[in-house]
Order: structure tokens, then sequence, then C-alpha cells
């Protein structure tokens, strides 16, 4: 594997940004879940109401996946301008962005799938699920099955490390992680008073609305993040370690994350945020120059990026069985601790030393 500022500097050239094609996806995507909101409260039936629901959580993590170009710094060339778009793109995802930009930009890429750093989807030994309360084992369960990532970021991410963490959470302590909760806490307020509004408004059901118009959004959306970040960095191929000589021996920043491939216009719709090796190789990559980042990592490292086509069986396949992991094989395991993938190979110190 070639160092990785050999490996980036295939990719300098294609990471120009553009204020003008920000500003239009942004617009672009405002107006859609403007859209989205209005079409809500003004459609008259109820399903027709809960599908447009899904709809806007769609757009909203089309927002959100704006801002994270924005919080990484790559969407525009100007740092204030970022800094401001990234902020009001993640109002809809009630996500505060400073807490976002410690545990995503410095933990997740910092330290990409070692343990006891990035806390993204980290699996536990056997050893670690047995000593759980028997509540916590069982909610383990359910994040690992398939149907639980909403949930899980709901919970493990959002809740306990973005929304007004604990100390325990985050030891560190800034006037900023308070106020970007603050204001998300503002938006969610602004937003519901909207829908009550418009429930008056148009001698509609409050709670009707509310449900419609933020709560499944909301939901959806979470469970759309959850599900995003689980396969971006779960997969039988990709290993997770536990100290970092053998972290940084694995070049990590290739070899532990996943480019899973859609149908035809499944990338477009989701900003190319698939295309996620590329995105971990250089973060100052736009979002709408990762597909063609992303096809000439893949054109010089034949062979060295794991690919995966999606489809709900490969999900599902996965999902059961990745659940523990055994970090002296290097290999995912059932919650009774036999493998359930084929051990990959120990990386070389050696290879640490040429990374360092």
């Amino acid at each position: 594997m070639p160092h990785r500022k050999i490996i980036r500097s295939w990719v300098i050239p294609i990471s120009r940004r553009s204020t003008a094609i920000a500003l239009l996806l942004s617009a672009i995507d405002f107006s859609l879940f403007g859209l989205g909101l209005a079409a809500i409260i003004w459609t008259p039936w109820i399903l027709a109401k809960i599908a447009l629901g899904v709809v806007t959580g769609f757009i909203i993590g089309r927002l959100f996946i704006l801002g994270h170009d924005a919080c990484h710094q790559s969407f525009t060339p100007n740092r204030k301008l970022n800094t401001w778009l990234g902020r009001l793109l993640f109002m809809p995802s009630l996500t505060p962005y400073s807490l976002w930009a410690v545990g995503h930009n410095v933990v997740h890429h910092g330290y990409t799938n070692l343990k006891g750093f990035d806390f993204v989807w980290q699996p536990r030994t056997i050893e670690e699920f047995r000593a759980l309360p028997r509540w916590r084992r069982q909610l383990e369960r359910v994040y690992r099955s398939g149907f639980g990532p909403g949930l899980y970021y709901m919970i493990d991410m959002w809740w306990k490390r973005m929304y007004f963490p604990s100390r325990k959470q985050m030891p560190t302590r800034r006037a900023e992680f308070m106020w970007d909760g603050v204001l998300v806490t503002a938006v969610a307020a602004v937003w519901i008073a909207g829908l009550a509004w418009a429930a008056l408004a148009t001698d509609q059901s409050f709670w009707g609305l509310f449900i419609a118009g933020f709560a499944i959004p909301v939901l959806f959306w979470k469970a759309m993040m959850g599900f995003v970040v689980y396969v971006h960095h779960t997969h039988t191929e990709v290993a997770w370690y536990e100290d970092k000589v053998t972290w940084a021996a694995a070049q990590p920043f290739v070899s532990t994350t996943v480019h899973l491939t859609f149908g035809r216009y499944w990338g477009s719709l989701l900003h190319h945020i698939m295309e996620h090796t590329a995105h971990h190789v250089d973060m100052s990559v736009p979002l709408y120059r990762l597909k063609q980042a992303q096809k000439k990592l893949e054109t010089m490292l034949p062979g060295r990026i794991v690919i995966q086509k999606f489809s709900w069986k490969w999900y599902f396949d996965t999902a059961r069985r990745c659940k523990l992991y055994d970090f002296k094989r290097l290999c995912w395991t059932d919650f009774r601790g036999r493998p359930t993938s084929t051990p990959l190979p120990m990386p070389e110190a050696s290879a640490a030393a040429g990374e360092a």
C-alpha cells in the first residue's frame, strides 16, 4: 500500500471546491424541505401525510450530508461560510454543529475503527457483552438486529454524545457546545410551534400534524443516519483493532471503510456519501467530486478497497454475522462468541512505521 501522502496526491487535483455549487445544492435541498412540510400541512389524506413525512425525513438526510461537508471545511473555499452553512444545514436534523465536529472530524476520522477511540458502532468482545446488565445485553441485540440503527443513533450517538452530553461522555466543556444545544432546541420549538399554528389555521389535529410533520421526518432521518454509519464501517472484510500499532499498520484510511454501491440514481440522491473511501482518504474532497475521486482510487488501488453491492439480503446477513468482535483473531462473532467471518490477516508492525 502506498503512503497516505501519495494516495492523497492522486485526489488533490480533483478536490477543488465551488461556492456556487455549494449554495445551489443548499438552496435546492432547503426548498425541498420547505415544500415537504407545506405538502404535509395541505394534503388532506392521512396516508399521504405519512408518506410525505418519510420523504421529508430523507430530505433532512440530504441536508445533513451537505452540512457534514461544510463541517469538514470541504463544501466551499471559504472557512467562515462553511461554518455558518454547516450550522444552518444541520438545523433540520437537530444536530449540534460543534459537538458533531469533535466526535466526527476529530475522533471518528482520526481513529476510524480503533477500539476505545472511535465510538461509532464499536463492537464489543464476548467478555464485555457478558459483563453487561441483562437489559443492556437485550438493547445490544436490538441495535445489531438489522432493525435497530435508528434507535442506536438516537440513543447512543445523538442523545448521549450530542444533545447536552454529560461530563462522562464529553469531559471537555466549551460554551459553544451548550449554545449549539440551545440552538437545535430552539429550532425544534419553532418547528413544532409552526405546525401548531398551521393546525389551528387549517382546522386540523395538532397531533396529526406533529406526527406527520415532525416525528416521522425526525425518526426516519435517525434511522437513515444509523443505517448509513453502520454500513460504512461494518463488513466481514473490514476489521476493528484494539491497539494503535496494529491499527496504523492496517492503513485504516483505506481498509476500514466500505464503498457501498446502489442503483443508478441512488448515489446522486444521497449526494455520493457512499463513495466513502475517498472521503476517508481526504476529507477535503467535496461531495460533488467524491464519485470522481472514488473512481480514481479504485483504479489506482485495485483489489485494496472493499466494494459491496447493496442488497437487503447482504445487509441482513451482515447484521446476522456481525454481532461481537474477536480483536485477537480479527473476526466477527455471534453473541455466543462463535466466529461468523473468516479471520483477517494481522497487519505487520513495519507498515505502521512506514505510515508514521
